[in-house]
């Protein structure tokens, strides 16, 4: 694995956040001066083709790149956010009903989040006194 490979694969590892390949760029470019979106674009292709990290798409919005490690997202419809969520691990489940071995799953669960939420019950009451 190249150096630049190492430095983005430790940028997504150590992130809370889901982030873009401009977003890991940026983390990037203040140990590496050097480095080019290119780079970073490369490189995460590469990452996610051998499995050290999961890619994230959600319609309307950038790629996002994530850790390996086992977890689902909620996906806002309205604004894209992000979040984590942990469940039971449904790899057996899945399993039982598919006639393939699987090696893996991506669930995203769309819903609205608290602050979208919040826009629309202020739209609603903004429309009933008018």
């Amino acid at each position: 694995m190249t150096k630049n490979a190492e430095q983005i694969l430790e940028i997504v590892n150590n992130s809370q956040e889901h982030l873009s390949a401009e977003q890991i760029y940026l983390r990037l470019k203040e140990t590496n001066r050097g480095a080019a979106m290119a780079t970073v674009y490369n490189n995460l292709s590469y990452l996610y083709k051998e499995g050290f990290i999961r890619k994230i798409s959600v319609e309307g919005y950038p790629d996002r790149y994530d850790t390996m490690k086992r977890h689902e997202h909620l996906v806002c419809r309205r604004c894209g956010k992000l979040s984590d969520i942990q469940l039971d691990d449904l790899t057996e489940v899945l399993q039982k009903q598919v006639s393939v071995e699987m090696f893996s799953y991506d669930l995203k669960i769309g819903y609205l989040c608290e602050e979208c939420m919040k826009e629309d019950c202020m739209k609603i009451e903004s429309f009933k006194y008018k």
